[in-house]
C-alpha cells in the first residue's frame, strides 16, 4: 500500500452463513457479493463487516472481488454484537394482510426479538405465511440494524401448542381486561429474567377461552396503554417494553 492509499471501511453490514466462514476467511453469498460489487463499488483492500446470523461478527479485508464471489480475510472477531440482554419470543396472531405481518417482522427484528411465532387463533383470518419472503425481510433487517443474530421464525401454530412447548421466565398475554396490569409494571414485578414469551392476538384480539388458557399456563394478562392499537403495533409495543425493561433494569 502506498502512502496515498487509504483503506475504505464499508458502513453496510453483509450476511454470510457460518458455513461460508472458516480458516480465517469469509466468502460472501452471491447476492451479497453482487450488492458489494455493483451497488457499493467495493474493491480489493477495502474492509467489510460480516455477520453470520448466529452471533458472529467479523471485520474482514477484501482480498478478491469477482463476478460471483467476494473473498476476505478476517482481521477482527466479536460475538453477539447488537443483541439485547433478554431472549424475547413474540407470538402474534396471523393477520389478514400479509404486508402488515411483514412490517411487524421487520420492526421486531430491529427491536431485538429472538423468536417470532405466527399464531393460529380463533379470530385469525389466515393460516399460512410466506416463509422465504419473511426470512429475506429478517435478514435485511438484521443487517440494517447491525445485529449479529438472525431471529428464529417458527411455523404457524396454535396457542395451545405454543404454550405446551415454550418456556420463558416471564410469560405475558396482551389482553385489555379487569385483571390486566400495565406491561411495564409486570416486567418490573418479574425482576431479572433471561427469557420472555409474549402473546399478542390478531385483529379483534384473543377469544376469552384463549386468554383463560394462557393464564392457566402461567401467562400474566397485560395492557399496553389507553389507546387501541393495531395488532402489529401492539406486538412491537410489547416487545419494546420487554427489551427496554432489561436494557434499563
Amino acid at each position: 500500500m502506498t502512502p496515498t492509499d487509504v483503506t475504505h471501511v464499508m458502513t453496510t453490514n453483509f450476511y454470510a452463513p457460518p458455513s461460508a466462514i472458516r480458516a480465517g476467511r469469509v466468502v460472501l453469498p452471491e447476492d451479497e457479493a453482487r450488492h458489494l460489487r455493483t451497488v457499493l463499488r467495493g474493491k480489493q483492500g477495502d474492509q467489510m463487516t460480516v455477520v453470520d446470523g448466529h452471533g458472529g461478527w467479523y471485520r474482514a479485508r477484501i482480498d478478491h472481488v469477482g463476478d460471483e464471489q467476494v473473498v476476505g480475510t478476517i482481521v477482527e472477531r466479536r460475538h453477539n454484537v447488537g443483541e439485547p440482554a433478554i431472549d424475547a419470543t413474540v407470538a402474534l396472531g396471523l393477520l389478514k394482510k400479509r404486508t402488515r405481518f411483514e412490517t411487524f417482522v421487520e420492526k421486531a427484528v430491529e427491536l431485538g426479538v429472538r423468536r417470532i411465532v405466527p399464531l393460529r387463533t380463533s379470530r385469525a383470518e389466515r393460516a399460512s405465511i410466506r416463509e422465504e419472503r419473511l426470512r429475506n425481510v429478517m435478514v435485511a433487517a438484521m443487517k440494517q440494524c447491525r445485529r449479529s443474530r438472525l431471529p428464529a421464525l417458527a411455523a404457524p401454530q396454535s396457542t395451545a401448542d405454543l404454550l405446551a412447548e415454550s418456556g420463558g421466565d416471564v410469560r405475558l398475554v396482551c389482553h385489555a381486561g379487569d385483571a390486566s396490569v400495565p406491561i411495564q409494571r409486570a416486567m418490573g414485578q418479574a425482576g431479572p429474567a433471561a427469557s420472555a414469551l409474549v402473546l399478542v392476538g390478531p385483529e379483534g384480539g384473543f377469544a376469552p377461552p384463549e386468554v383463560e388458557a394462557a393464564r392457566a399456563n402461567g401467562c400474566a394478562p397485560v395492557s399496553l396503554g389507553p389507546r387501541r392499537l393495531r395488532a402489529e403495533t401492539a406486538g412491537l409495543a410489547a416487545l419494546h417494553a420487554v427489551v427496554d425493561a432489561h436494557q434499563n433494569g
